[in-house]
């Protein structure tokens, strides 16, 4: 008998010797044994332990001692991540959108290598590069939760660089406090209130904590962004919070969707990924008009002069059409005018997300013969044991590499371009 039982023993003695019910002591500890038996895994830990299978776990040779099998294997993943839903809706391309990141002490929790804060903040500066690039038309702006307040690091611009030179600084700030979800959303609704019509207006929150300390009462936050047709997107880190529900359901029309909580790193980061396609404009928001945009022509100057949006001596700039101020860089509102004065390329990388390329259809591998292996169409590399993938319209095909590589930068099939 081993030393649990003896205890046992002695207890029931001790309750039999009082006059007690023994029966309830003994009912009382077979319940507190079951659950426990029923946790174990098959492994001989915990049964929920069995269920998690790490990346490294994965990486196994084949017979011929090779990893070209896993290698594909991930290739094909990552084509799955690809298709997406094609079908053509109205969306704004002009955004604007405040990206709130949480700097709380949650953020040094180590669940998410290295720490939650420092995978935040590196996957932060890739989604805005990726950002403007798929949105080059668009502007960004930047807040942080730290110690019960919200901090401005970024003013609302079209400049990625500073944007990233902001992230590259929040990053030696150590997380501190806790965060206040209605300061940031009344700070990110004080930059978006001169946003015009035709512009949308969006906050994502990457939110790590399980609570927020607000000032005041955020329902009437919530109602406010509700009227200023402010929508909300959420990505949790830790899990799932009702507060954080209720703001992207009510802002979004009903679409709990808005609302994401991460499984781990790859899923994070595909989260934030997923912010970068413009959303679907709804019903209730009201119809967008005509924009005035401006084509400025870039000049070179012998001697240096006022720029109209930083007040600084440079050679060279543009020329905005509307009042002849000069400028920096594009794309950006001009400063003396208002207008949007962008180039032509800007506009031409926005149109995608309106009318997106259709996904290649997987070539069966029973209309392949032995002997016809072929060539991809794009890169001239023959097909090798891998799937090919042709497009429907020109019946091109493409390997799985160029695949990706058309629908996720080029947006433009080049069989279709070519005939």
């Amino acid at each position: 008998m081993d030393d649990s039982e003896d205890e046992f023993k002695s207890d029931h003695e001790q309750q039999s010797s009082k006059g007690g019910n023994s029966n309830t002591r003994v009912t009382s500890r077979t319940r507190r044994k079951a659950p426990q038996a029923e946790l174990k895994g098959t492994s001989g830990g915990y049964a929920w332990e069995d269920e998690i299978q790490r990346s490294w776990d994965i990486v196994k040779e084949d017979e011929a001692g090779s990893l070209a099998g896993i290698v594909s294997g991930l290739v094909e993943s990552r084509k799955k991540r690809v298709i997406k839903n094609v079908t053509p809706f109205q969306r704004g391309i002009i955004r604007n959108l405040i990206l709130v990141i949480d700097l709380s002490t949650v953020m040094m929790e180590k669940d998410l290598r290295p720490n939650r804060h420092a995978l935040a903040v590196e996957n932060a500066i890739q989604f805005v590069t990726e950002f403007f690039d798929q949105n080059p038309i668009s502007q960004l702006g930047i807040i942080i939760m730290r110690n019960g307040l919200a901090q401005l690091v970024s003013q609302v611009s079209g400049s990625p660089q500073e944007h990233i030179d902001a992230l590259k600084s929040i990053k030696k700030l150590e997380p501190k406090g806790d965060p206040s979800l209605q300061n940031a959303l009344e700070m990110a609704r004080g930059l978006l209130l001169h946003v015009a019509s035709h512009c949308t207006r969006e906050i994502l929150i990457v939110f790590g904590s399980l609570l927020s300390i607000d000032p005041g009462n955020i329902h009437k936050t919530i109602d406010s962004l509700i009227e200023e047709r402010i929508r909300v997107q959420v990505i949790g880190l830790s899990a799932q919070v009702s507060i954080c529900k209720e703001i992207c359901k009510k802002t979004n029309f009903g679409d709990e969707t808005a609302y994401k909580v991460i499984l781990n790193e790859g899923h994070f980061k595909d989260l934030l990924m997923e912010a970068v396609v413009p959303l679907p404009v709804n019903k209730v928001n009201k119809s967008f008009t005509l924009v005035k945009m401006g084509f400025p022509h870039r000049v070179s100057e012998e001697t240096p002069s006022f720029c109209s949006c930083h007040s600084k001596l440079t050679y060279g700039g543009y020329i905005c059409p509307s009042c002849k101020s000069k400028i920096c860089s594009l794309p950006t509102i001009c400063p003396c005018c208002n207008i949007m004065l962008i180039l032509s390329t800007h506009l031409a990388r926005s149109y995608h997300h309106l009318i997106p390329l259709k996904n290649y259809i997987e070539v069966a591998r029973e209309d392949i013969t032995g002997e016809d292996r072929g060539v991809c169409y794009s890169c001239q590399s023959m097909f090798g044991t891998g799937s090919r993938y042709a497009c429907e319209d020109c019946s091109k095909e493409f390997c799985i590499d160029c695949d990706v590589f058309v629908h996720e930068t080029l947006h433009n099939c080049p069989g279709c371009e070519n005939t």
